[in-house]
């Protein structure tokens, strides 16, 4: 692969590296394991919470959980994955003493899991490793709580079907870590097809594959390794916008409303909600075009939808930084680019970058020297969802 193209951990890797972590932690075998991937959002950036299109695919890098039933009653969890804090203890919840969140923060994720899975519990002794960069606006929260969620399946020999574990996964974010995120990022995780994206209905909760695995085109994602902290309101607040512009259009959601609609009533908005609505409209349209075009193998079509996007989230819904700006420029100035864009909730995180195979190097390479921080690059291919793994090794 390209020089300056990290390369991801295999999933083998991983779990052999949490095998052994779990031996001298807990000192014996896990009897149950599962992975479950971080995802990249080609188009439809913050439309999932107004009932519009996204259009993801999984990517190769997973979190991965291993165990075992405890012997004592007691939940222990251990990640590899964080610098401080790495273990906790907690008891299962019971109707007299239900699991709260709490710090670490990782744990919530974990916690809120259990709190919400649909089988019967049993106490459990966990490792927790990932090869999804943390803060990267690649989703390593969903691929975290669907792992945890996939290993109670196997631990408990519970099935539940996709879209209701996915759900239970979202409840997850939204009681614990008290993210209120679409439903984007762990229906992805959950039902990921490998050479495939997924068009996702948010209105309906459907979803329709759509191949992604021409061998001459690939996907690059690009850590910008910035994350603006921020006093954790943004993300809330441009919900409430797009909630304040829908019910000024008297719409139940901006998934109804066309951007005539909106122009016609321009004057009832403030300038700020006009343009978060402007965005997520047109943004609504964009996916559906694009995931048309990836169909008809219209690379060139798809590209022009990505820079659009990335337009709109800057100036409209204004999500990006000035680091991201950086480099989906310096990607486009490259011969062989299709298209690119910021990804993930925004405000630092990655991009995402449609082009050419024969290009890599050459987009590496320009980004390096037009870049002003430090970037990591990944050569991604559309992946599995999450699935149990084996242990006879």
């Amino acid at each position: 692969m390209a020089g300056g193209v990290t390369e991801v951990n295999s999933v083998g890797g991983l779990l052999s590296n949490a095998l052994g972590a779990f031996e001298l932690c807990f000192n014996g075998r896990p009897t149950a394991a599962a992975c479950a991937p971080g995802r990249v959002n080609l188009i439809g950036e913050h439309t999932d919470y107004n009932e519009g299109f996204v259009f993801p695919m999984a990517l190769p890098m997973v979190t991965v959980v291993a165990g075992r039933k405890s012997p004592d009653g007691v939940c222990r969890v251990l990640t590899t994955a964080e610098q401080d804090e790495t273990k906790v203890e907690f008891s299962l919840p019971t109707a007299d003493n239900p699991l709260k969140p709490g710090k670490p923060s990782w744990a919530n994720y974990v916690k809120g899991v259990v709190a919400n899975f649909k089988g019967d519990l049993v106490p459990f002794e966990a490792i927790i490793t990932s090869s999804v960069p943390i803060g990267g606006g690649v989703s390593s929260s969903a691929s975290l709580e669907v792992a945890v969620y996939t290993f109670l399946e196997q631990l408990t020999n519970t099935t539940t079907e996709l879209k209701e574990k996915a759900l239970a996964c979202q409840k997850a974010e939204h009681d614990f870590p008290g993210m209120p995120c679409g439903i984007m990022d762990q229906f992805i995780s959950t039902m990921g097809k490998d050479g495939n994206a997924l068009l996702i209905d948010c209105r309906s909760m459907e979803s329709k594959l759509v191949p992604l695995s021409d061998p001459n085109v690939v996907i690059l994602v690009i850590n910008s390794n910035v994350k603006h902290e921020l006093t954790g309101s943004e993300y809330p607040t441009r919900r409430r916008q797009c909630y304040e512009a829908a019910d000024a259009l008297g719409k139940k959601s901006l998934r109804e409303a066309t951007l005539e609609e909106l122009e016609a009533n321009k004057d009832k908005l403030e300038p700020e909600i006009y343009k978060r609505a402007h965005h997520v409209i047109g943004e609504i349209q964009r996916t559906q075009e694009a995931a048309t075009a990836l169909q008809a193998g219209d690379y060139t079509k798809f590209g022009k939808l990505m820079l659009q996007s990335h337009v709109s989230l800057r100036d409209d819904y204004e999500v990006s930084c000035s680091e991201l700006d950086e480099l989906v420029d310096a990607a486009m100035e490259v011969d062989g680019v299709y298209g690119s864009r910021m990804t993930g909730g925004g405000f630092g995180g990655c991009t995402v970058t449609l082009l050419k195979k024969e290009a890599v190097s050459k987009v590496v390479e320009h980004v390096k020297a037009k870049y002003s921080g430090t970037p990591t690059f990944y050569v991604a291919q559309a992946s599995d969802g999450a699935k149990p793994l084996d242990l006879k090794l």
